[in-house]
């Protein structure tokens, strides 16, 4: 009987990735009466070149072509991709390679990319975040401590005048931002255009009475042209950042909105709405550290990353890996997490850390991170036994505990709204 498939032609054991190629980590399983040396043959094959069957005729540069699997560690494997099966600046296309066709075979069980390791060659073609944490720091004249907001609570349901009246009163507290939640956009309780005007009037106000800048991530997230309008509503009116549910907009337009944000002065707020649809189970879908590292790729100016302490799924070695991404200039290999990545020119991103915090945990979340982060606290200040305005007071309060070295229990001697809060929440980890 002739050759039926060619999948053992893509795996070599003393090959050695060229400087140029993309190396890609995945765990696999493979399926019941598959080997692993089938496996990964597959997935290296579907991923690039191959198809389930041999050819009768094929181009002898073709070879050139094909995906690599190289190294084996139990069901770890790394798959190297020649730089030509990628076209320049288009995130959109490799995903459709390396996170593609491959997720649906029949021959593996589970399958998760875990990382990417891209070349400099790959990474020049793309502009990643326009500000990075250095910009955004001058730009809110904050230049040190974590940059802090709130997201109005409940998240859906204020009207645009609530909406903006809780914001106001956030800023007083201290915070640097406001922040829409994942699902309002503009609703006919509370529209966008109208939550942009009472904002802009209201932020103005509280730029006035406290000296300090203030923001707001507003989210905008729609299809591309109507995120195009909200954008130049937001530059028109003073704005510095949007907000783009990137996982439910696509990498596609994401990218064409990091160049038309750039040009309006527009710093991006990444939420990732969606990610743990394909990120959470261990075994198969994508890993948040390629997500974030993505995203900053593509040019977001920050991405929520997770808190370990808080309501969200995610380890304290997931969540640091996930910051040293966005952070780094030269990422460290960390076994089965993370691959090596020199970033070039491509600015950093912040981290978010955000879901279920309040004072208590404010410590925790700045020992794991440091200070380079954006720090949201939401149902933790609304929730303040005095309301928003001291629920962000407390918020400062703990930063400040932090960077001085003193315990919430000390800071609280001399800080009532924090002494509040402690006697509310405590050092409690939401489930």
């Amino acid at each position: 009987m002739a050759k039926i498939d060619w999948y053992d032609e893509f795996i070599d054991f003393g090959y050695r990735p060229a400087k140029t190629d993309l190396v890609c980590l995945f765990y696999f399983e493979p399926e019941e009466g598959i080997s692993k040396r089938e496996a990964i043959g597959r997935i290296a094959s579907e991923s690039s070149t191959g198809t389930w069957t041999t050819l009768f005729k094929m181009p002898p540069r073709m070879r050139a072509l094909q995906a690599t699997a190289y190294e084996l560690d139990g069901n770890y494997v790394k798959i190297s991709y020649p730089l030509d099966l990628w076209e320049e600046g288009n995130a959109a296309q490799l995903l459709s390679g390396i996170a593609g066709n491959i997720f649906g075979m029949k021959a593996v069980k589970n399958l998760r990319l875990i990382d990417v390791s891209f070349p400099r060659e790959y990474v020049r073609c793309f502009k990643g975040p326009r500000h990075g944490i250095a910009g955004v720091r001058r730009m809110m004249r904050v230049p040190k401590r974590p940059l802090t907001g709130a997201v109005p609570k409940p998240k859906i349901g204020f009207s645009a005048a609530e909406h903006a009246q809780i914001g106001y009163e956030t800023w007083m507290g201290g915070f640097d931002f406001v922040k829409d939640d994942e699902n309002l956009t503009s609703t006919k309780f509370n529209g966008f255009d109208e939550r942009v005007r009472l904002m802009t009037k209201l932020r103005d106000r509280a730029e006035r009475e406290t000296g300090e800048r203030k923001g707001a991530f507003l989210n905008i997230t729609a299809d591309v042209e109507t995120m195009k309008r909200r954008a130049r509503l937001l530059a028109d009116s003073g704005w510095n950042y949007c907000m783009i549910d990137v996982v439910v907009a696509g990498t596609a337009s994401v990218m064409t909105m990091r160049d038309y944000c750039s040009d309006l002065g527009l710093a991006i707020h990444a939420h990732r709405a969606m990610h743990a649809a394909f990120d959470r189970n261990p075994k198969h879908g994508i890993s948040m550290e390629f997500l974030a590292k993505l995203m900053r790729l593509i040019g977001v100016t920050q991405i929520h990353t997770g808190t370990t302490v808080g309501k969200l799924v995610g380890n304290r070695r997931e969540v640091t890996a996930n910051a040293d991404v966005l952070r780094e200039k030269r990422v460290k290999p960390l076994e089965h997490v993370l691959l090596a990545q020199d970033w070039g020119n491509i600015r950093s991103a912040f981290p978010v850390a955000s879901g279920g915090l309040h004072p208590g945990l404010v410590p925790d979340v700045l020992n794991i991170y440091g200070e380079d982060i954006i720090l949201l606290v939401s149902g933790g200040i609304h929730g303040h036994p005095k309301g928003t305005r001291a629920g962000a007071k407390a918020s400062m309060q703990a930063i400040e505990a932090w960077e001085d070295e003193r315990t919430l229990e000390e800071q609280a001697r001399k800080s009532p709204e924090l002494a509040q809060a402690l006697e509310k929440w405590g050092h409690y980890k939401p489930k």
